[in-house]
This record gives C-alpha cells, structure tokens and sequence, in this order.
C-alpha cells in the first residue's frame, strides 16, 4: 500500500471534521430559505432575529428530529475524538490503560445522549450516546490493534482478516457514512420539508389597516408580543394577543412541488 494510500484514512478524517460544522452552518439557512420562500425572506427573518436567536434555529431543525438529531449526536461524538487522536491525542494515550480510555470516550457521548433525550426522549437519547459511544470506541480499537500509527494517525494498511480487525474496519466506515452521506442528506430532507422550525402562532397583526388575525413564524419575543414572519403577507411583522398554531406545515415538501 502506498503513502498516499495510507493518508487517505487522515483525509477522510478531516473531510468528516470538516462536514458537520459546514452542515451545522448552511443547512439552517437553506431551511429558512425554502420554508419562508426565497432568499430575500430568509434575509429578512435573519435581520429580524439576529445573531443571538441564529441558535434558534440549529436547535428547532437539528434537535426536533430525532433521527437527524441521533445522527448529528453521534458525528459530533465521533470527529472530535478522531480528529484529536490523529493530530497527538493518540500518541499521548499510549501509555493510558484500556479502562481508563474507554470510560473517557464515553463522557461527550453521554452528554450529548442527555441532550438529544431531553428534546425526544428517553430512548433517542440512549440511541445517540450508544452510537456515539460505539464509533469512538472505533477509533480506539484502530489505534489499539494498529490499523492506524499513533505517531502520525494515519492508517498502517494493515490487511483486516481476523474478526476483531475487520469489525474496526466496518465500524469506521460506518462512520464515515454517518458523516459524509447521511448526515448531509437528512439535514437537506429537514431543509426542505416546508415545516416550521420553531413555533406557529395566530396573533393580532396592526400594519397600518386595523388589528388583523395572522399566522406567524416567531422569530423573537419583544414585550407585549413578538415580532415574527407573517406568512400569508410574507414580510416580518410584530404580533400581540398570540395563540399557538398546533400546525407547523407552512409550505409543500420540496419533492412534492
């Protein structure tokens, strides 16, 4: 195996390092491109919220779906720790016993499982911070089994015959999947399937003409109201004497225009 062959894993390592925040960062924008109508909405809904409510919406997209949010969990959990091990982290826990390895790497997967079972529940919870678990615990059988140099991170090329080798192998390719196909690919589904990402309410909307009943994406609260996306209008609008609207769907899915 050549070289450059070898470095192909530390490539890959950091294409995944790259993919998450890239999706964490566009993939919002996107969402509130298609589901309030065009650029210059989403132009407008961001000027409206401001950078402090921004969260608002990686929370309201990536944590209300619990797939996507098991998913997201899980990559996190995984490129943090890969990427740390292939620049030194794994060189300086060489010398670090198996149990001691093992229950560190469980630490961020544990935390992220409290939060994605906080916002779905107990057993999307435990889902994301098992799968999270189960692909650092990868990444330390690479290292431990030498698949994979502790002094540069890059894979020795190491043929995967007996099973142990070639279950390390499956789970970081499983990985990688994770983190290069089907996260980017939930995340668009979730971008374009015309549903809110935070609440929908019907308030008393004054623009000039009277106090009128509208429906509203909320995009920041301001005393007495809220200011929000008036979507029959399509213009942000402030809203007082507000009612939850129990139906999130503002526009058709993308495949079914």
């Amino acid at each position: 195996m050549t070289e450059g062959t070898r470095g192909g894993g530390a490539a890959q390592v950091s294409a995944a390092h790259v993919m998450a925040p890239a999706v964490v960062f566009a993939i919002p924008v996107l969402k509130l491109a298609w589901t309030l109508g065009g650029g210059d909405a989403a132009r407008d809904a961001l000027l409206a919220m401001g950078p402090a409510n921004w969260v608002d919406v990686v929370i309201g997209m990536f944590f209300a779906e619990p797939v996507l949010a098991v998913v997201l969990a899980a990559v996190l959990s995984y490129i943090g720790y890969a990427y740390r091990a292939a620049h030194g982290g794994a060189a300086r826990r060489q010398g670090r016993a198996l149990a001691e390895t093992a229950a560190r790497a469980a630490i961020l997967p544990g935390a992220l499982g409290v939060v994605v079972g906080a916002f779905n529940g107990l057993w999307w919870g435990v889902a994301a911070g098992v799968l999270g678990y189960l692909l650092r615990l990868g990444v330390v059988a690479e290292y431990r089994t030498g698949a994979r140099s502790a002094d540069t991170g890059r894979r020795t090329g190491r043929t995967a015959v007996a099973f142990g080798p070639r279950a390390v192998e499956a789970v970081r390719v499983a990985a990688l999947l994770l983190s290069l196909v089907v996260l980017p690919a939930l995340s668009v589904v979730a971008a374009l399937d015309g549903r809110s990402w935070t609440s929908v309410l019907m308030c008393d909307v004054d623009t000039g003409a009277g106090p009128q009943r509208a429906r509203l994406v909320e995009l920041d609260r301001q005393a007495p109201g809220v200011v929000g996306w008036d979507v029959p209008a399509h213009e942000v609008v402030s809203g007082t004497n507000c009612a939850t609207d129990p139906d999130d769907v503002l526009r058709a899915p993308w495949w079914r225009r």
